[in-house]
């Protein structure tokens, strides 16, 4: 399952999202918001947390550049979000560091290229490679 989660400036981009989840029949879950304005420390709380538990495997977070809410994403333990506008960085992103959420910029990104992205983000696996590996248990500690 996959967790997704915006505040008011990615709410536009996560309807796109939505879309190409249900087309591609990929369960999801909804944690908001629904457009209003809102903090986006909160749903990257709330996406990070399903992540976390294992509710869901991986998360999609949308903010107006993505910037904030990976911030936001990145201060819990366990988490590692990767603001991406391209799909060499998804992918690099998958192979490398095994992110684990993926944030967007609504206001950045068009949904076509946003789709591609995510796309690329949910069937990239992690490499395994014990140097990459190694890596991450240092960005654990």
């Amino acid at each position: 399952m996959i967790a997704i989660g915006c505040d008011h400036g990615g709410y536009d981009l996560k309807l796109e999202m939505i879309k190409y989840l249900e087309r591609e029949g990929l369960a999801y879950k909804d944690f908001g918001c629904n457009g209003e304005s809102v903090d986006y420390p909160i749903y990257a709380r709330k996406v990070g947390q399903a992540v976390l538990d294992g509710e869901c495997e991986k998360g999609i977070l949308i903010c107006g550049t993505g910037i904030g809410i990976s911030i936001a994403a990145n201060k819990m333990k366990g988490i590692r979000c990767a603001l991406c506008s391209d799909c060499f960085s998804a992918e690099a992103t998958r192979l490398h560091n095994d992110a684990n959420i993926i944030a967007l910029g609504g206001r950045v990104l068009g949904p076509e290229l946003a789709v591609k992205i995510v796309d690329t983000f949910l069937k990239t696996p992690f490499s395994g490679d014990e140097r990459h590996v190694r890596r991450i248990s240092m960005i654990e500690e």
